[in-house]
């Protein structure tokens, strides 16, 4: 089992690749669909995925694709599963096995993420499906007494848990403690809820015994609150993160793979490539597992419908193009404009 967890990790902390988050609850993606105008059905769902996993040479800058549990039981138009799809272009399917969040009894506004119970049968049955490692996000809201102890403790060991079953199944977890951007915090809270966050977390994957060299992180951004007054920019939000991760993460971890968070997707990117390029060298595998900064331009470009599939991976492999480039700290700005020409 050391060993099959050994290469999905290698794998997926390959250099130049990130991670594809495609792993959007029915509820959300519906939220994505109605932005476009187009319904979410289990049809247009299982379309909108295999548009993105057939993108042409998406393998050469992700490594790895976190599915829903819907879409791990799906097959692309051809009858191959969609799990299949993502192998057959050299990309790990992945899977979130958490069953959301809920409010954190007597602790006011906080919450911890729900789904151990049966977790250990559910991985078994996910590896028939195809999968090989997992996702368990855990939150963290900002404000004047958030979060509070118990949010830190609960939501420590949740990941912890996660993260051992997870492996005791042959499973790579992906732990994901989120600072949440919204609100106007400004980036020193966010850099000192993100430490204690961490710090907690590997306190807690301590003590379940959990092989820190066969799990990846998914950290946020240091970075200001959403309406923050006076927001810190690119180099300060690179310079911040790295300060952070430094003092928090062991360097046995192999890989770290930001979060957007609701970042823009040329501001995610941006901040990636400003935190390899300016403050290496690092212990791990500094790179991306965005959803909405890879997604967005694919989705507005595909619209829901057939005539717009050549556009929405058009503009899928552009981003994981510029991504994959921002993870070696090799991004421009004038590379947006050569990648919409290509």
């Amino acid at each position: 089992m050391t060993e099959s967890l050994q290469e999905t990790v290698q794998a997926m902390c390959s250099p130049g690749r990130g991670i594809l988050a495609a792993d959007e609850s029915t509820g959300t993606i519906k939220k994505r669909f109605d932005s476009i105008g187009a319904e979410s059905t289990e049809d247009s769902r299982r379309a909108y995925r295999e548009m993105l996993f057939t993108t042409q040479g998406l393998g050469d800058h992700v490594s790895g694709a976190i599915c829903f549990d819907e879409t791990l039981r799906q097959a692309a138009s051809d009858g191959r599963p969609l799990s299949q799809v993502l192998v057959d272009q050299g990309i790990v399917p992945g899977i979130k096995v958490d069953k959301g969040l809920v409010g954190l009894a007597l602790s006011e506004a906080d919450q911890t993420t729900q789904g151990l119970d049966g977790l250990g049968e559910r991985l078994q049955e996910y590896w028939t499906l195809g999968g090989r490692f997992t996702k368990w996000r855990a939150v963290y809201h900002v404000g004047a007494s958030n979060p509070g102890d118990a949010a830190y403790r609960a939501n420590a060991e949740g990941l912890a848990r996660y993260a051992a079953i997870s492996q005791a199944e042959g499973f790579v977890p992906i732990v994901e403690p989120e600072v949440l951007m919204d609100g106007d915090h400004s980036i020193d809270q966010c850099a000192e809820v993100t430490t204690r966050a961490l710090t907690t977390v590997f306190e807690a994957l301590a003590i379940h015994n959990v092989a820190l060299s066969h799990m990846v992180l998914k950290p946020n951004m240091v970075i200001s609150g959403t309406d923050a007054a006076d927001r810190a920019g690119p180099a300060e939000v690179a310079s911040r993160t790295a300060e952070v991760l430094k003092a928090c993460v062991p360097a046995e971890v192999p890989g770290v793979f930001f979060l957007s968070g609701g970042q823009g997707d040329v501001e995610a990117t941006d901040h990636l490539n400003l935190m390899n390029r300016d403050h290496g060298p690092l212990p791990w595998r500094l790179t991306f597992s965005y959803g909405r900064a890879l997604q967005a331009p694919s989705l507005q470009a595909w619209g829901g419908t057939e005539d717009g599939v050549a556009g929405g991976q058009a503009a899928l492999a552009k981003r994981a193009r510029l991504n994959g480039a921002a993870s070696d700290g090799k991004y421009a700005a004038e590379m947006e404009e050569e990648a919409a020409a290509v």
